[in-house]
């Protein structure tokens, strides 16, 4: 709840200076609520808050391999709960609009860049021949920081103070995996205040 409110307190400033501003949901990688708020025509700013989906099986044996509990405990299964993603942002976008022919509403394509941290909680069973034979098990929370790379559009309504939007984008680990890369992508939907 703490992260939550410094979050919101962090955005204020943001609502003072913007001309438009939305919020939203995101649905894909990360599922998330989204604030977005224009500094000018051009440059938007936004933050996201949500749950992220886990990685690849590979990539969490990997991370206990490197820190096994013993030099005798193997791998043999994991299972992921509890993640969450928080991302800061900035886009620049360009209308769309007339070559698309586009009649009633408007169309912005965007492309940016930010930061984004993301935390899972995953439970490992695996075994140590030097304890026992039965299986064991160990709970740690992964944590990824790096940088988000994303493009898309957003459609705005003419008729109603909403926008939908659809982009894509990866996620460059640079703390924890360096270089490890995850694909992300989403729909979503704003109402515009």
């Amino acid at each position: 709840m703490k992260k939550i409110i410094l979050f919101v307190l962090t955005l204020i400033p943001l609502y003072a200076a913007a001309q438009e501003q939305g919020i939203g949901l995101r649905f894909g990688e990360p599922f998330s609520v989204t604030f977005k708020t224009f500094l000018d025509d051009q440059i938007s700013l936004e933050g996201m808050i949500g749950s992220a989906g886990p990685n690849s099986a590979q990539y969490y044996q990997r991370a206990f391999d490197r820190n096994r509990p013993s030099t005798n405990a193997f791998y043999v299964s994991h299972s992921t709960s509890s993640s969450i993603s928080v991302n800061f942002r900035s886009a620049y976008h360009e209308d769309f609009t007339s070559e698309l022919g586009i009649e009633q509403g408007y169309i912005l394509g965007y492309a940016g860049a930010g930061l984004q941290l993301r935390s899972v909680n995953v439970d490992y069973t695996y075994t140590d021949t030097s304890i026992s034979q039965d299986l064991l098990r160990e709970s740690r929370t992964n944590v990824d920081f790096g940088a988000d790379l994303f493009g898309g559009a957003e459609y705005y309504f003419d008729s109603s103070p909403i926008s939908v939007f659809a982009e894509v984008g990866l996620f460059l680990e640079l703390l924890d995996s360096f270089g490890h890369i995850k694909f992300q992508g989403g729909i979503g939907v704003r109402y515009l205040f």
